[in-house]
């Protein structure tokens, strides 16, 4: 039987197949290179009937929903964006498996219409897996602007499968892809797709892996696909045969691969042939010479001077943005909402146990409170990344920064999450997940919390005048650029000890400018902010209340409380950097929140939280050298529970997380007691 009849036969469909599969959801893959379309097409068609998770056993994150189409229940999959189908990272890994485990009734290939030959690649893959096969145009506004013409009709003709023109950016054409999967279920298309194929040497070669796995290939997979991805040099593939076969006949696949290691060229030759005569009378190109709004933008955008200074511009709107709409409204719930309700559940509570009062106001309230003013910066910082992406402007930023964040084991991606986090390290390590390696998110993740937040910035524009005010400038930008200088510290030592030997190349398609999809970016905000608050929520929450209870008890009052028999256990330790206990408890407090630093001192030198009374008591507390010690431990401390919450939904791991804190617990230690040690030898120690 031919591939054309074995795949005609298995999407042609009886009245009570027809019937039955009516009654049950037909099961999409979506499949294609990342910036082609594909999440934008799975929001319209699923809106907020999403389940997004990770695949089982993986960090990558799986995307399920369900939609109805004239009667018939669909349940869609988003698999990873992935440029093939050879093993070469868990996305392909992931995509590819499970179309061949899981066998869905269509896969929708979806590409992009203005870099048709690059995305027709995948299309050439899929073909040879079982299911079939819609492809899905997508952008062909984009193509129309840079002056491309394509023939849907004569495309489909060339594939031998359906082709469904559509902007889905613009909703033009999602409907009539449902249309299409319909009429491809119910027998009504003639199914018959052309697939690429090799050299004629090559085949015999293929002919005989084919003769010697064929007995020994595991179900699902088929052998004919076993045979070419042996002969592609394919790593899990290879393992997976190897399993199967006695020492004797996988040493004669070896050789027969051995003798012909330049096939993976031609099949890789043999697929772009393909694609160019599948395009050749379909698409027609814009005379030479005409220079389209992407290059014109790209010239500056991708300049290594230029692209600079636009990217800088763009991070600083975008962080003007987020704190000056963001702050405020932070401001307003922490005073306005959380405030309010704290004086309102006082009142209720006014007969109820001290205890009790003080657990839900002092505790919950001000655990669930934290959660919540994080709110809008995270829902504005989600925005504005949601239009950077969505536009195109995320891999110009990401290629313009990756020669400095190279330095660090990174790549130019990591800059926008590491940037934000002198706003806030939530959305900074949040932020890792437009990250595709898990190394690269891993790093990121562990250096966020070294970037100075406005929280901390505060704490130094409050304690720098009182310790030194004949220096404050050149004391709180020194101690700015030791969190700097550390970060690339640790990046560099991170990523050639822990990380090291897991670089990846920096491969990234620089997709053409399009207008964002509000409905996409609207979705994604949604999903990250429930996802945060779900997670998150629950360890900021918690850790409070733990929090409330070692500051309160035994009591009377925190200066009687098992945190501070902490930090008088702790006092020898604080020594080395010249601190008593109550400044140790400050700096343990500020795990909940920055800002408690200020107001635990204020509680331990019995002063109202202001800076003149404060600056009064601590005026004649610390030496010089034990302020600049305590003031540069507290730049490195622990970030606040809300990041260590963000770092543990990212990460999924306890592991991660604890390494993380332990990292900055010594870097914090170390910090203090060097600058210690070191400003007394200058005769600061009085």
């Amino acid at each position: 039987m031919t591939h054309c009849e074995t795949t005609r036969s298995s999407v042609r469909t009886t009245p009570d197949t027809a019937l039955e599969s009516a009654a049950r959801p037909v099961t999409i893959a979506l499949a294609g290179q990342p910036n082609v379309g594909k999440s934008t097409i799975f929001n319209i068609l699923t809106g907020l009937n999403q389940h997004v998770g990770n695949w089982p056993g993986k960090t990558v994150e799986q995307k399920m929903g369900e939609c109805t189409h004239h009667g018939m229940c669909f349940t869609l999959v988003d698999l990873p964006g992935t440029y093939s189908l050879t093993a070469n990272s868990e996305e392909e890994r992931i995509a590819r498996e499970y179309i061949i485990r899981e066998q869905p009734d269509v896969v929708i290939a979806v590409v992009d219409a203005a870099i048709l030959e690059r995305s027709l690649y995948l299309l050439a893959e899929l073909l040879a897996l079982p299911s079939p096969v819609v492809l899905a145009l997508n952008m062909m506004d984009v193509a129309e602007q840079q002056g491309i013409q394509i023939e849907a009709q004569v495309l489909q003709a060339a594939l031998g499968v359906p082709v469904v023109p559509m902007s889905a950016s613009r909703a033009e054409g999602v409907r009539e892809l449902l249309d299409t999967v319909g009429v491809l279920l119910s027998g009504q298309f003639d199914y018959c797709p052309s697939v690429p194929t090799i050299r004629t040497d090559h085949q015999v070669i293929l002919d005989q892996i084919v003769s010697t796995v064929a007995d020994y290939v595991p179900d699902p997979y088929s052998v004919s696909w076993i045979a070419l991805k042996l002969l592609e040099g394919d790593v899990q593939v290879l393992a997976l045969i190897e399993g199967q076969l006695s020492p004797e006949r996988w040493r004669s696949v070896q050789q027969l691969l051995r003798t012909h290691e330049d096939a993976i060229l031609d099949v890789a030759g043999a697929r772009y042939d393909w694609i160019g005569r599948m395009i050749r009378a379909a698409v027609v190109r814009p005379r030479a010479g005409q220079v389209s709004v992407t290059e014109r933008l790209d010239r500056v955008a991708t300049h290594p001077l230029w692209g600079i200074v636009a990217l800088l511009g763009i991070l600083g709107v975008a962080f003007w943005l987020t704190y000056a709409l963001g702050t405020p409204m932070q401001v307003w719930l922490d005073e306005v909402v959380i405030q309010g309700l704290a004086t309102w559940l006082g009142g209720v509570l006014a007969g109820a146990p001290a205890w009790v009062s003080s657990l839900l106001i002092d505790g919950v309230l001000s655990g669930a409170g934290l959660m919540v003013t994080f709110v809008p910066i995270l829902v504005i910082f989600f925005a504005i990344l949601g239009v950077l992406e969505d536009t195109g402007y995320m891999a110009r930023g990401a290629y313009v920064m990756d020669r400095f964040m190279h330095l660090m084991g990174l790549h130019g991606k990591s800059f926008l999450p590491l940037c934000l986090g002198f706003g806030c390290n939530v959305p900074a390590v949040m932020g890792s997940r437009i990250l595709e390696s898990r190394r690269a998110r891993l790093l990121t993740i562990l250096l966020a919390p070294l970037v100075p937040c406005t929280a901390r910035m505060a704490v130094l524009a409050t304690l720098v005048p009182v310790f030194f005010p004949s220096h404050t400038f050149w004391v709180t930008w020194g101690l700015v650029g030791l969190n700097l200088a550390v970060l690339a510290l640790v990046g560099i030592v991170l990523s050639r000890t822990v990380f090291r030997g897991g670089d990846e190349a920096f491969i990234m398609e620089l997709p053409l400018y399009h207008t964002p999809n509000l409905r996409t970016i609207g979705i994604s905000v949604w999903q990250n902010l429930v996802a945060f608050v779900q997670k998150a929520g629950t360890v900021i929450l918690a850790v409070s209340v733990v929090i409330w209870a070692l500051s309160s008890y035994p009591g009377p009052g925190i200066s009687n409380s098992v945190l501070a028999m902490v930090g008088r256990a702790l006092e020898p330790v604080g020594r080395l950097m010249g601190l008593d206990w109550p400044m140790l408890v400050a700096m343990l407090t500020s795990f909940v929140a920055k800002e408690n630093t200020i107001a635990t001192l204020g509680i331990l030198y019995n002063t109202r939280e202001g800076g003149a009374h404060l600056g009064t008591a601590l005026s004649g507390a610390l030496t010089p050298a034990a302020a600049l010690a305590f003031l540069a431990a507290q730049m490195l401390f622990v970030p606040c529970v809300g990041t260590v919450a963000a770092t543990y939904q990212e990460t999924r791991s306890w592991r991660w997380t604890l390494f993380g804190i332990v990292l900055l617990l010594a870097l914090s230690f170390g910090a203090g007691v060097l600058f210690y040690q070191g400003a007394s030898l200058f005769g600061l120690e009085g």
